[in-house]
């Protein structure tokens, strides 16, 4: 028997992110490798009370819906490599879901406006949630990196779509 309530599931964003990078081609590859990109993330007012105590955090997730991504494909060529490898197993925005999540800095709080730095998202990205980063949660030192070990990092990597 199917459980209709996970047929479809609605998101609404919370916010909308603002962003140097209006073209996929100049958006970097991650967070981690562009920590001064620096972007404001607005949080809608009905939603602006969620936003007590966050200034204590350095980090947050970001959690938000490739707006523009493109076609969905389960198999495709990643960034980093020459080998096409399933989409669980990479971090293309092209998922059939759209979800994505960056970790980025928190620099400072002005109302419903977050200051962030390390920022990897298009400009107009809707935002579906923000949850701290908890370095004792959210960190595994014994972590392993799959097919991109060895590989090196670049924000903006030759042949990106």
């Amino acid at each position: 028997m199917q459980n209709t309530m996970l047929d479809n599931i609605l998101l609404k964003p919370i916010g909308i992110v603002h962003s140097p990078f209006t073209e996929k081609s100049t958006a970097p590859l991650q967070s981690s490798a562009v920590s001064d990109a620096k972007g404001i993330v607005e949080i809608f007012p009905q939603y602006a009370e969620g936003l007590k105590d966050i200034e204590g955090f350095s980090h947050i997730f970001l959690l938000y819906f490739f707006h523009l991504a493109g076609e969905v494909q389960l198999v495709r060529l990643p960034f980093l490599d020459d080998v096409p490898r399933g989409i669980f197993a990479i971090r293309h925005p092209a998922r059939p879901n759209r979800l994505g999540l960056s970790v980025v800095r928190l620099c400072k709080r002005e109302g419903a406006r977050l200051h962030v730095s390390g920022l990897d998202l298009l400009d107009g990205t809707p935002l579906l949630d923000i949850k701290p980063y908890i370095p004792r949660y959210d960190c595994f030192s014994e972590a392993t990196e799959g097919w991109l070990s060895g590989k090196a990092l670049e924000s903006k990597p030759p042949g990106r779509e």
